[in-house]
């Protein structure tokens, strides 16, 4: 097979296989596979694009679903790897027809139509409003699943505007094969929501943020920390820790904004692992389960042993992943969003 275009050489190019990535990725620590470290998927990549490696490769569609897309490795990188952007190429190029399975092709289509986002919310979020702040962003599966994260955070931001006819921001489809979908979904939203949007999902502000500009998207710690609110300390004083966002942290650099909000109201107690995946991952705890709690496992050894009140969270898929876990280890602690803590 010839050489093929698949992806930016000079992204390729940027790795310099000095294994730098390798502490830094779950799925590496997990199995100590090198085809299952970011070194070793670029090296899949890499194959592919020099056409000794066909499409339906076992491995290399195997690793493309393994992976996280976490985004672990970039800060760590010194070359500037853009691995997001490779994976996100591969996935796009892989991931076509029956290589989705059935639950990943639901999700891709339940969220495609500004209609269909629009339902799954049934007016249990934030109420519509007009504003002079920002635009507060309602999210997808969040208005079903955890309609009180967009409620609080307009309680936080009173000067917010909501409104209902907002769809999908498309992070859950570029980040599953649907690379312009998911810029055209992002553009849209950027149509409907004018002037500065405000997300509660760190995934989607990263993604939001890398097609309308930084400049126009927030996520909610980076806001509130321009943007002080006015908050009371709780009594008695709460020991909470944090879960970070992957891509607000390794995308986007923000992480320090949610410890400063949260030790006004409460004593931060800072997990080993808080900047490590939670094995949520956007749609990896519904498309790849096991693996999921496996990477699970041992942060909430991490929170038992710290006996915290709650686990703060700045993304619903976060949150969702760590109530269903302690739920089923029967811990006391709680999982709740930072909107809801400071609120």
């Amino acid at each position: 097979m010839s050489e093929r275009s698949i992806f930016e050489p000079e992204l390729l190019d940027r790795c310099i296989s000095c294994g730098f990535c390798l502490p830094a990725c779950p799925t590496y620590g997990l199995t100590g596979v090198e085809a299952s470290s970011p070194r070793g998927r670029i090296n899949l990549m890499r194959a592919l694009q020099e056409g000794t490696l066909p499409d339906d490769d076992p491995t290399a569609l195997e690793e493309s679903s393994f992976c996280l897309g976490c985004r672990a490795c970039e800060p760590v990188c010194p070359a500037g790897v853009r691995y997001g952007e490779l994976l996100e190429t591969w996935r796009d190029h892989s991931w076509k027809g029956r290589r989705r399975s059935p639950m990943l092709r639901l999700l891709l289509w339940s969220t495609a139509q500004t209609w269909r986002v629009r339902l799954m919310g049934l007016r249990r979020h934030a109420r519509r409003r007009l504003g002079t702040g920002p635009s507060l962003m309602l999210g997808c599966f969040e208005r079903a699943l955890f309609p009180s994260v967009s409620r609080a955070a307009a309680a936080l931001v009173p000067g917010a505007s909501i409104s209902s006819h907002q769809g999908c921001c498309g992070a859950l489809h570029a980040h599953n094969g649907e690379r312009e979908r998911g810029r055209r979904l992002a553009v849209q939203l950027g149509y409907d929501l004018p002037g500065t949007i405000l997300t509660t999902s760190g995934g989607c502000a990263a993604h939001l943020g890398s097609v309308l500009g930084g400049d126009r998207v927030f996520e909610l710690s980076e806001w509130l920390g321009e943007h002080p609110p006015a908050v009371t300390p709780s009594r008695p004083r709460l020991r909470v820790a944090v879960q970070d966002s992957c891509h607000l942290r390794n995308g986007m650099g923000i992480w320090r904004e949610a410890r400063t909000l949260l030790a006004e109201v409460a004593e931060v107690v800072e997990l080993p692992s808080a900047s490590a995946c939670c094995g949520a991952a956007g749609t990896y705890a519904l498309l790849r389960p096991r693996d999921s709690r496996r990477i699970l496992d041992a942060k909430l050894d991490e929170i038992r042993a710290a006996d915290v009140d709650y686990v703060v969270t700045l993304n619903p898929g976060c949150l969702r992943q760590l109530q269903s876990g302690l739920r089923r280890r029967r811990l006391r602690t709680r999982a709740i969003h930072l909107a809801e803590v400071l609120s």
